[in-house]
């Protein structure tokens, strides 16, 4: 345990913590399972005893070394030595199945991690995933409409997945202990986009540009990404006040407004695409 911490890694050594993270993904005795940074294995130790499969994701040489020494009589656990940023999600799950996602995310790549997990999740690769992270990005993924912490991270987390919050840790359990304390979350992968009538891509755009200036109203945020006032105005629904801001809105409304907007959308899409 010894090892020199690197790339932003803190590793779990709460007992209690690793079992309980573990026992939030359910049963995973017929799942393959995709673990995000293992470390020393304080979780993957757990995970290779109860999963179908299990592949580990380690972008640590020396680390993805350890592990691959410690589980090498195990054929169903895998050890890549890769960053979860570069790896071919697909390539890893089964045709026809999906996985389940585990890991405690280096809190500079967040962001990133989560969005490659939701594209995959669109594509009917992911079912569920147990996370950890960094406590004030959690509280974003799960706020709600109205709440300070509710922003373009929220939006975009709760049109693919379902959110729970489920414990929080404090910086001594884990070594060398972070300056910040832990979330654990809990996803249940089940993309909005159909259900709301908006295709993604242009949906994702969309909430980025309502949410570019968080002091800005909905309406000054359109007619700054390219909308027209008129157009915007003959489109606006009575469920939004005229003065509302991005934080305050469901996405219910939004996506009423994104379809009534739709024929604008494509416009400014073309106009960029050239």
């Amino acid at each position: 345990m010894k090892h020199k911490p690197k790339l932003g890694q803190n590793f779990l050594v709460d007992e209690n913590a690793r079992h309980a993270i573990v026992a939030a993904l359910g049963d995973i005795s017929e799942r393959t399972v995709i673990e995000i940074g293992p470390g020393h294995g304080a979780i993957t130790d757990l995970l290779a005893s109860r999963a179908k499969r299990l592949i580990a994701l380690e972008l640590d040489r020396a680390l993805a070394a350890e592990l691959t020494f410690r589980f090498r009589d195990l054929p169903h656990v895998e050890i890549l030595e890769t960053d979860v940023l570069d790896a071919d999600l697909s390539a890893l799950i089964p045709s026809g199945e999906t996985a389940d996602v585990i890991g405690n995310l280096p809190y500079y790549i967040t962001s990133d991690i989560l969005l490659k997990l939701f594209a995959a999740s669109r594509d009917g690769l992911l079912a569920r995933a147990v996370l950890m992270m960094q406590r004030e990005v959690a509280d974003r993924l799960s706020a709600a409409p109205g709440v300070r912490d509710y922003g373009l991270l929220s939006a975009t987390t709760q049109m693919h997945a379902q959110v729970d919050s489920l414990f929080t840790l404090p910086p001594e359990a884990f070594s060398p202990p972070p300056e910040v304390f832990s979330t654990v979350l809990r996803l249940h992968f089940a993309p909005r986009f159909t259900e709301l009538g908006v295709d993604a891509v242009g949906f994702d755009r969309f909430l980025k540009t309502l949410f570019a200036q968080k002091r800005k109203t909905l309406q000054n945020n359109l007619r700054a990404g390219g909308f027209a006032s008129d157009r915007v105005a003959a489109a606006w629904p009575r469920s939004i006040p005229a003065q509302a801001r991005a934080e305050s809105v469901a996405l219910e409304p939004l996506a009423t407004l994104y379809r009534a907007l739709e024929s604008s959308i494509a416009k400014i899409a073309t106009s960029i695409e050239r």
